[in-house]
């Protein structure tokens, strides 16, 4: 099976960044824990935009369909469901992979 890359965009409330950071960071030891989690990172928006963005690998459409049921993030999005000002914006990818294999692949 081929890995997924998921990118997912967080866009807290105005004076809800640090509360929704705080409840992502709190989340990721669980996830990293998971069956077939390769990446799961998080990332702050540079300007002006306050977005979070997470980047994701897992080993399979399988092992992310499993980390959509799994505890952790059922209790990350109970954490952060009134702190967004949009929905959660969650798109996957497969990997096409180019260059230097390091390089050329999430």
């Amino acid at each position: 099976m081929s890995p997924v890359v998921v990118v997912a965009t967080l866009s807290p409330k105005p004076g809800e960044e640090e509360a929704v950071k705080e409840a992502v960071l709190n989340a990721i030891p669980k996830v990293h824990a998971e069956k077939g989690c390769l990446k799961y990172a998080l990332h702050e928006a540079t300007g002006d935009s306050t977005d979070l963005v997470m980047i994701e690998k897992w080993e399979s459409i399988d092992a992310l369909a499993t980390h959509g049921q799994a505890p952790a993030l059922a209790e990350l999005g109970q954490a952060i469901a009134n702190l967004l000002a949009a929905p959660l914006d969650v798109k996957t990818f497969t990997p096409i992979r180019a260059g230097e294999a390091d390089l050329g692949a999430i």
